[in-house]
């Protein structure tokens, strides 16, 4: 055993390593923790005359640069100043290193000194770090490098910029390059989706990946990747499934990364057996793999079953980590789960030295809330060991209109406006309190305080997929170009319900409208319009998916309970909190969310 040390320098653990290995890349790379061990192995290079090897000096200069990230770049720019001529490698690895470390002006004087040099950039990995860290400067000014070198022919290059541009959000400007090439290979193509994808202009993804597809440009792992995630924010089963067949067709391998992006796509459109069976079939699966399934069948309401693959994640020795016990606090609290949930809570710092952030603080309050239990909900907020956030307080919010909590919601919306400006949902879902138990006056004049300070309602919007393409449709607007035959559908379907025993809530119409304008308001819902479109649009017995941006009223939830009784269909509801499952007349959640 040899032990690396150098004069002058004291390390509380030498780094101990065997004669000195043939890949000494391995070496630098793998052991490098601190500055002390680069003194030591720098040491040992200039001893045994390794550092003369160009490679080993580039690792060298990697390991002080970009894989000690935590450290100052100080040190690498001594060892890249003593360094003779330093090479197109040496010069990339300081850029990438300055970038990594948030000093793009340094990053583009070091671009510069390479220039003055006369030593071949490499753009390719600067644009990708520019990118990364969102160093539009940097990346302008080597754009302009770029043309003039002469060098926009270069599909490479173009294809970096149009990635470098989409990760600093100017989608538009990579768009316009990305329409500007001659043409396009399918990195360009993935790059241009997963921009759209990043931007959450999920819509031109997808538009995007068909005309991939018209372009008979066969897709990679990223390109799918991104068009899963679209899929997934857009509740676009259809297409998210023609992925997912590819995928089979062309035998691809089911990476971790492939095989989570199927899980996400899957959960969010609310397909359990799909996301089980894909779960399933995953030849490796890491602890975010596991997160996602548990996260999703407790957002199904699965919140048992949920809480079952937990436990065999456990016992399959997964080591779970916060975001896991996020999933599983949500699987409480969607199932009414309350003593579990205080159970998991204490668990977390208890066996797994994980300590609570305000998020799974947050998680508590809601399986609290929701059981009724506001009193012990608002105690456990005084009690928490950091400043709770308006987040926490709208959680609360929420839990007394269910319950009709007068006291406990107003307090909360009093600590809400301390906290940060007031959302319109705050005050609706005050109002709705103070209408749910007979103070009309009171909830009339929250309305008009939100209308005085100038805050206007989220209009509510439904988006469904038909034949592959997505259709939004917004509550009493008649914007989609159908929409006379969908009024005329909805007005047939409302009829139908009330025959089979739906009574209009109209506590949840406008406050202002008289009764009649009230059940017309109700019946022209975003889900109400999108399930009547639906039902004209698709054929008998087919199950019906749906995503909408706002929570689903109580009006709503029972009337689609019937309507998936009366037409004998399965109904997938997506709000903004999580899925409802209708079925034969009656919905996932037990009538608990």
């Amino acid at each position: 055993m040899t032990v690396i040390s150098s004069a002058g320098i004291t390390a509380t653990k030498p780094i101990i390593i065997t004669p000195f290995p043939d890949n000494p890349k391995h070496l630098i790379l793998e052991q490098c923790k601190t500055v002390k061990d680069l003194n030591q192995i720098h040491a040992h290079l200039i001893k045994t005359r390794f550092i003369s090897s160009p490679s080993v000096a580039e690792n060298f200069l990697e390991a002080a640069a970009i894989i000690l990230h935590h450290q100052p770049m100080d040190y690498a720019l001594s060892v890249f100043e003593k360094s003779n001529e330093p090479n197109s490698s040496a010069y990339n690895i300081m850029i990438r290193g300055l970038i990594l470390k948030n000093f793009p002006h340094e990053a583009v004087l070091m671009f510069k000194k390479m220039n003055e040099n006369s030593v071949q950039p490499d753009e390719f990995t600067v644009l990708t770090a520019c990118g990364r860290v969102g160093a539009l400067e940097l990346g302008e000014w080597i754009k302009e490098y770029i043309e003039a070198n002469r060098l926009k022919g270069n599909a490479t290059l173009v294809t970096a910029l149009i990635d470098m541009y989409a990760k600093c959000g100017q989608v538009d400007t990579a768009r316009s390059l990305f329409d500007q090439m001659s043409r396009r290979d399918v990195v360009a193509w993935s790059a241009m989706i997963s921009g759209y994808n990043q931007a959450s202009r999920c819509k031109e993804a997808l538009s995007l990946f068909h005309d991939m597809q018209k372009a008979n440009v066969e897709p990679n792992e990223v390109t799918m990747v991104s068009v899963l995630s679209s899929c997934a924010e857009l509740g676009a089963l259809a297409t998210g499934k023609w992925v997912h067949f590819y995928i089979k067709k062309k035998k691809l391998t089911l990476t971790v990364t492939l095989g989570t992006a199927l899980l996400v796509f899957y959960a969010k459109c609310g397909s359990i057996e799909n996301l089980i069976e894909v779960f399933e079939q995953m030849p490796r699966k890491n602890v975010l793999s596991w997160t996602v399934l548990i996260q999703g069948l407790a957002n199904n309401g699965q919140g048992n079953r949920a809480l079952k693959y937990f436990d065999l994640m456990l016992a399959e020795r997964i080591e779970p980590n916060d975001v896991t016990f996020i999933g599983v606090l949500c699987a409480c609290s969607h199932a009414g789960l309350v003593d579990k949930g205080r159970g998991l809570f204490v668990s977390m710092n208890r066996d797994f030295e994980i300590e609570p952030r305000i998020e799974h603080y947050g998680c508590m309050v809601d399986i609290l809330g929701r059981a009724g239990l506001l009193d012990e909900a608002y105690q456990f907020i005084q009690n928490m060991p950091m400043k709770p956030n308006a987040v926490i307080w709208r959680t609360l919010l929420a839990s007394c209109k269910v319950h009709k909590s007068v006291r406990i919601g107003e307090e909360s919306l009093k600590q809400i406006m301390s906290l940060e400006p007031v959302h319109s949902g705050d005050y609706l879902l005050l109002s709705s309190i103070y209408a749910s138990v007979g103070r009309s006056e009171d909830a009339l004049r929250v309305m008009g305080e939100m209308k005085k300070n100038g805050i206007k309602k989220s209009p509510g919007c439904s988006s469904i997929e038909v034949d592959g393409l997505i259709h939004e449709l917004f509550a009493e607007e008649t914007a989609h170009p159908e929409s006379e035959k969908i009024y005329a559908a909805t007005e047939k379907m409302m009829k139908q319900i009330k025959l089979a025993g739906y009574v209009p809530n109209t506590a949840e119409a406008r406050l202002e409208a008289d009764e009649y304008d009230k059940e017309a308001s109700l019946s022209h819902h975003s889900e109400k319009l999108a399930i009547a479109f639906a039902l004209i649009k698709t054929f008998p017995g087919t199950p019906i998916r749906i995503s909408k941006n706002l929570r689903v009223c109580t009006d709503c939830h029972e009337a689609i309970k019937i309507i998936s009784k009366v037409y004998d269909r399965e109904i997938i509801v997506r709000d903004r909190t999580r899925f409802h499952h209708f079925k034969d007349g009656s919905c996932s959640c037990n009538d608990y969310w």
